[in-house]
């Protein structure tokens, strides 16, 4: 991860959350890796349940504990988790929200999006975004690992979810984003 700055410096974050999932979230969110906090905070701010974060890197995890704290929030948990490995320990049909924000470039995408897929209660809501299949992005996994829409789209729909939209993500030049439904 590049510096908190340069990092926060590639999102709108607020106007991301309202173009994936609207101003107002119900109920509670899964965030699949919370990084520095850069999402967690403002679905916080703009969610009616709890805010789950979790994240394998302990430095991660301090990072958006401290930002949660300086944000006064009481409706997030921040977690140390391996849930490539672990899943979330959520239970399922739990949330109304998945957040996989930058993360689908792991070695098996489609085992987390199931995972994603379970916690989630039926027409609960998966949100993606991830870096542009471009050289040019300023950071980004390498373009070997990095998946396109069209990629993530077929994984989430073998992991059981319904496309729904691939929203413009305002302020935001280096990323794609689209929003699926949990079926069944």
């Amino acid at each position: 991860m590049p510096a908190a700055e340069q990092w926060e410096s590639y999102f709108d974050s607020p106007g991301i959350l309202d173009a994936l999932a609207g101003p107002h979230i119900r109920g509670d969110a899964i965030e699949f890796g919370c990084g520095y906090g850069t999402f967690t905070v403002p679905a916080a701010q703009r969610i009616s349940g709890t805010v789950y974060a979790l994240d394998i890197d302990p430095a991660m995890v301090a990072a958006t504990w401290a930002r949660v704290g300086e944000a006064g929030l009481r409706n997030v948990v921040v977690e140390q988790r391996d849930f490539a490995s672990d899943g979330c320990g959520r239970q399922s049909r739990s949330a109304g929200l998945a957040l996989l924000f930058n993360i689908l470039h792991i070695e098996d995408p489609v085992c987390l999006l199931r995972e994603a897929h379970r916690v989630l209660h039926p027409d609960g809501l998966a949100a993606v975004i991830h870096w542009n299949y471009d050289a040019a992005t300023p950071r980004g996994p390498p373009l070997d690992i990095r998946p396109r829409p069209e990629q993530c789209r077929r994984w989430a729909e073998e992991a059981g979810f319904q496309w729904l939209r691939d929203p413009k993500l305002p302020g935001c030049p280096w990323h794609w984003g689209m929003v699926m439904r949990r079926c069944a």
